[in-house]
């Protein structure tokens, strides 16, 4: 077997592993996933270390045991809403004798960029470069080996508090594997769900989660804005366990099998039973009835997107609208009420272009674990490339630059 990766998603109310590498025909092979439950996050916060360990090992062991092989080291994702994206831009003079701007520009500018005040209890987690201007030319996604005298570049920056970052770590090192980098989730899901022409066109992924709802906008290839909502299913199946007065194991389970986001998609003779609490006997109730205590919320989740998209100031030339994705997404009539909101087309998002398991994670609920594996697989591959000696330093160090950009920005 090739170099293992496992991407580690560690949500509210599940914690996904997932295995895989890369074969010789260069496809991402999905060979073993792993899911546990989830007793430690809240919003995405860890707040009891030992049962996101719990979490962790389980999740991990399961992925191990189908892929047949032990793992060490994970990526892992990071989401809540401590995490903070904003825009930064960096000016730099190309200073060499030739006027020709080489990765060394590039560094100068991204460090330029991203030389903005970050509180202390704050760290950078990406700078994500979304396009460079060379003199008066801009929307250059690679400028190296172009002549001028000015190099601009325009970064998102993502942000997160540095206590919870520390917990995350030490929950994967107390678990007793390495962390080789952190990623912010929603740009994981994103590197499994969407096309290089959907991020070209403008496009919005919406992951809504167990306890975060995340939204990441890309315009022109690169991200333009990000944030993260503390809402998502949980709410849903809390609204549920209230409104039928149900456990919320019970409300959960009812959520998953009979939940619909839109009351008019269900024919009002449908029922279905619910389980009482305190030993009482089952009831009988209307479909419809269960529908009318979802649709609200999923409605005001939606609604609170839409107010980041508005706020994006990015909403009108979103050409190939919202993918949705997430646990939260695989509800009935989560599209119709996102369309109803948006009033732009809405897609599901899964993950594709992988082999192997592919029919296992063919499904929402894997998106961020299959991208955080895809982004640690083609991280690990840029590593062990930069590590290799080149012929020629400028030359292979411009090749270095232009694959990572291509993969990456």
């Amino acid at each position: 077997m090739e170099q293992v990766v496992v991407g580690l998603d560690i949500g509210t109310t599940k914690t996904c592993a997932v295995i895989g590498y890369l074969n010789e025909n260069g496809q991402i092979e999905i060979a073993g996933v792993g899911i546990a439950p989830s007793r430690g996050l809240k919003n995405g916060i860890i707040v009891n270390i030992d049962n996101t360990v719990s979490s962790i090992v389980k999740s991990i062991e399961d992925a191990e045991l189908m892929a047949g092989c032990e793992v060490s080291s994970v990526f892992v994702g990071v989401t809540g809403q401590h995490v903070k994206g904003e825009n930064s831009r960096g000016v730099v003079a190309v200073a060499n004798r030739n006027r020709t701007i080489t990765p060394i520009e590039i560094k100068r500018v991204i460090e330029a960029a991203q030389a903005v005040v970050i509180p202390m209890d704050r760290e950078i987690i990406h700078v994500l470069s979304k396009e460079f201007s060379v003199d008066d030319q801009t929307g250059i996604k690679d400028p190296i080996g172009m002549s001028g005298v000015r190099l601009e570049a325009e970064v998102h920056i993502i942000t997160g508090s540095s206590t919870s970052i520390q917990n995350l770590l030490k929950s994967v090192n107390k678990a007793g594997f390495h962390c080789g980098d952190m990623i912010f989730s929603p740009l994981a899901s994103s590197e499994a769900t969407l096309s290089r022409d959907e991020r070209d066109l403008g496009v919005a992924l919406v992951d809504i989660g167990g306890g975060t709802t995340d939204v990441i906008v890309y315009v022109e290839g690169g991200v333009s804005y990000s944030s993260v909502l503390s809402i998502g299913g949980i709410h849903v199946t809390n609204d549920i366990s209230i409104g039928l007065r149900t456990p919320l194991d019970s409300a959960e389970v009812i959520k998953k099998k009979y939940g619909c986001g839109v009351v008019d998609l269900i024919d009002a003779s449908e029922t279905i039973e619910v389980p009482s609490v305190g030993g009482r006997a089952p009831r009988r109730l209307f479909r419809q009835e269960l529908a009318q205590i979802i649709e609200p919320r999923m409605i005001e989740i939606m609604e609170m997107v839409d107010q980041e998209l508005l706020r994006s100031g990015k909403k009108d030339i979103l050409a190939a609208g919202i993918v949705l994705t997430g646990g939260g997404s695989m509800m009935e009539g989560a599209v119709d009420a996102a369309e109803r909101v948006f009033n732009m087309p809405v897609r599901v998002g899964v993950p594709v272009e992988v082999s192997g398991l592919k029919d296992v994670v063919s499904t929402p609920l894997y998106s961020n674990g299959v991208g955080l594996l895809k982004y640690g697989i083609r991280m690990s591959q840029f590593r062990s490339k930069k590590s290799r000696p080149g012929k020629g330093s400028i030359n292979s160090l411009k090749d270095k630059f232009k694959r990572f950009f291509e993969e990456y920005l």
